[in-house]
């Protein structure tokens, strides 16, 4: 079968760009929104008469940023490596189980209600274990952190290669195309949406276990100083940190909607 009989149109017509507009709104309002809360906390800090220990203005919180930047660095890198690396991880493994359920009925009768009711695990409560079979380190907060991210890479991607249209793989079929050609041409162009919100959520679970990880079993990163300034009673270096956090999250989220802008217009032949 030839690779231009298998030139299907996928689920959503093609989008050739945001105008300048679409791109102002988009960024105005997030950006607006939290502008207002941050001068909502900042007159609610000066107001109330709140001790800072509970309640630190967001310019005391930029204050305490700017005196421990070069230690938040440090440890933000730490953090980010690790969770970059378990959400790398995790979507790889994610992607290659979701195509091996995808091509086996039989292995997916038996395997998906186990990925779903492991979903349905409060997670964090088995970090621990992890420590425990793998020892105070790095080894157990990635294998942590690929754990949590796992399984909504999985389920997404799952979900997105089931959600294939039927008039195209029944054309497919009267083509006589092979189980590749198709995946590649009908099943994976279906999937792309559901495979990025996937890894979207992906991305906020690598974080979350890594820092769980590290509230455990770190000397370094961001969850092991936001525990030690909780110690003490460093409210502000703790929404640094945290605000650190947001930051590396956001910058791999964008990664991946960037990802996705270029999967989309690369599947649609430009």
């Amino acid at each position: 079968m030839s690779e231009t009989a298998l030139a299907l149109p996928v689920a959503a017509p093609a989008r050739r760009g945001w105008r300048v507009g679409e791109w102002g709104w988009a960024i105005g309002l997030p950006v607006g929104f939290t502008l207002v809360l941050l001068a909502l906390w900042q007159a609610a800090a000066d107001l109330s008469g709140i001790p800072t220990v509970l309640l630190p203005s967001p310019l005391a919180v930029l204050r305490r940023a700017a005196e421990v930047w070069p230690e938040l660095l440090d440890n933000a890198r730490y953090t980010g490596l690790e969770a970059v690396l378990s959400f790398l991880i995790a979507s790889l493994l994610g992607v290659a189980v979701a195509a091996a359920l995808s091509a086996s009925e039989r292995l997916r009768e038996a395997l998906y209600p186990n990925l779903v009711l492991f979903q349905l695990i409060p997670k964090i409560a088995l970090a621990p274990l992890f420590v425990l079979w793998l020892g105070i380190g790095s080894a157990s907060r990635l294998t942590f952190a690929v754990f949590v991210s796992f399984f909504p890479v999985a389920i997404a991607t799952l979900a997105g290669l089931a959600s294939a249209d039927g008039n195209a793989l029944r054309l497919c079929r009267s083509l006589n195309a092979r189980g590749w050609q198709t995946f590649l041409a009908v099943r994976v162009p279906y999937s792309l949406p559901f495979l990025f919100s996937g890894l979207k959520v992906a991305a906020t679970m690598a974080f979350i276990g890594v820092v769980v990880g590290e509230f455990i079993s770190a000397r370094a990163g961001l969850g092991y100083y936001i525990l030690f300034a909780s110690s003490r009673a460093d409210t502000p270096g703790i929404l640094a940190a945290i605000g650190m956090l947001c930051l590396l999250g956001l910058a791999l989220y964008g990664l991946i909607a960037l990802g996705e802008q270029a999967a989309r217009r690369w599947w649609r032949g430009g």
